[in-house]
């Protein structure tokens, strides 16, 4: 396979387009078409991964903190990003990063860690705004059924957590062929009624592209009419950080006591104990300060996130108990989903897990 193939199907699960826009996730080192042996998988990516691969014979690296964030200017090796560019150029290994766009989509970063804790009713903390449209479509009626699934299996048509929604109405179309024209209906020169049906369904932005093509696709006209409006309302299934319920309460240094030992982590930086016993989480793996609000709005016991400055975490108020996990320890649960997404495209083809250690922070 090569790597357009393989980072296409993490691309299907994760878009590019969620990607916040400050960040810099898709394929950073190596080319589209170059042939892969084996994919190895890792939060962020050092010399001493690359030296991993070369080991265990994978010349793709998958990982969520993308290597080059901000730009190269010059590859001298003065500092752990050039060093790592500059042998993985040499022995031909591509590296790949899917970083905020599997932080955002449905199932991503946050969610695998509310999962593995046990946590019911999970929704999005903090869901994406403008960035759903509707698109309408004009079909033949004896067509539309066609042109509907097309759309739907593309990802149209998702609303909360039903899918395969959309309105249709029920009307007459008109047009005239002109000089050139190859209609799949009528005659050339001479108006032509065609009974039609107007599908309107929901989409997101970043996979509206996948939806256009594959309902032009299965559209049997030669010119298709098709509107695309912006919806003003929030996505409900894309955005940062997780809300969920515990199946039952509990106390809150029991609970930091088993977040210590989920999250594998050194300590656990938490802001003053409220009293209150625990029951609704909410949870953002990685930086997530900037929605310590969101998660007091949803009236979250507690708020599991990483990064936490001082003063922040004044802002609990004694409304929510904030706990600080770590960086690393908050998003390592991306390897799974990658192992996961590609496995089960590529049963037989090799996926790798890295054994090393790249989180810089240690605990004494």
């Amino acid at each position: 396979m090569t790597v357009n193939e393989i980072t296409g199907i993490i691309e299907a699960f994760a878009p590019l387009g969620y990607q916040e826009s400050y960040d810099n996730v898709g394929l950073l080192v190596g080319a589209q078409q170059s042939k892969v042996n084996g994919v190895l998988l890792t939060i962020d990516t050092t010399p001493e991964v690359v030296n991993e691969a070369l080991e265990r014979d994978a010349n793709l690296i998958i990982s969520h903190h993308p290597l080059i964030f901000k730009g190269l200017k010059r590859l001298t090796g003065s500092n752990y990003v050039e060093k790592t560019v500059i042998k993985a150029i040499k022995h031909g290994i591509s590296i790949y990063a899917a970083h905020t766009n599997l932080d955002n989509i449905w199932g991503g970063v946050s969610a695998a860690a509310a999962k593995r804790l046990g946590l019911k009713d999970i929704s999005i903390l903090s869901p994406t705004t403008n960035q759903l449209v509707k698109l309408s479509v004009f079909v033949p009626t004896v067509n539309a059924e066609e042109v509907r699934l097309a759309m739907f299996n593309a990802g149209a048509g998702q609303v909360g957590n039903y899918d395969w929604c959309s309105y249709n109405v029920e009307g007459t179309g008109t047009f005239r062929a002109g000089e050139g024209t190859s209609p799949h209906v009528g005659e050339l020169g001479k108006i032509h009624l065609e009974p039609e049906t107007k599908i309107e369904v929901i989409v997101p932005k970043p996979i509206l592209g996948k939806v256009l093509k594959a309902m032009l696709s299965k559209h049997p006209y030669e010119e298709v009419a098709y509107d695309i409006f912006d919806v003003k309302k929030p996505n409900p299934r894309a955005g940062l950080g997780v809300l969920g319920v515990l199946p039952s309460s509990v106390d809150e240094m029991e609970f930091l006591y088993q977040l210590k030992k989920f999250f594998k982590t050194g300590c656990i930086r938490h802001s003053p104990l409220t009293g209150k016993k625990i029951k609704t989480v909410a949870i953002c793996g990685g930086s997530g300060a900037d929605f310590i609000g969101d998660a007091i709005s949803a009236k979250a016991d507690i708020y599991i996130t990483a990064d936490i400055k001082y003063h922040q975490f004044f802002d609990a108020e004694g409304k929510l108990l904030i706990a600080d996990v770590g960086h690393f320890e908050s998003e390592q649960f991306a390897i799974d989903i990658f192992y996961e997404v590609l496995t089960k495209k590529m049963p037989n083809f090799v996926v790798l897990k890295s054994n090393v250690k790249t989180n810089p922070i240690n605990y004494l």
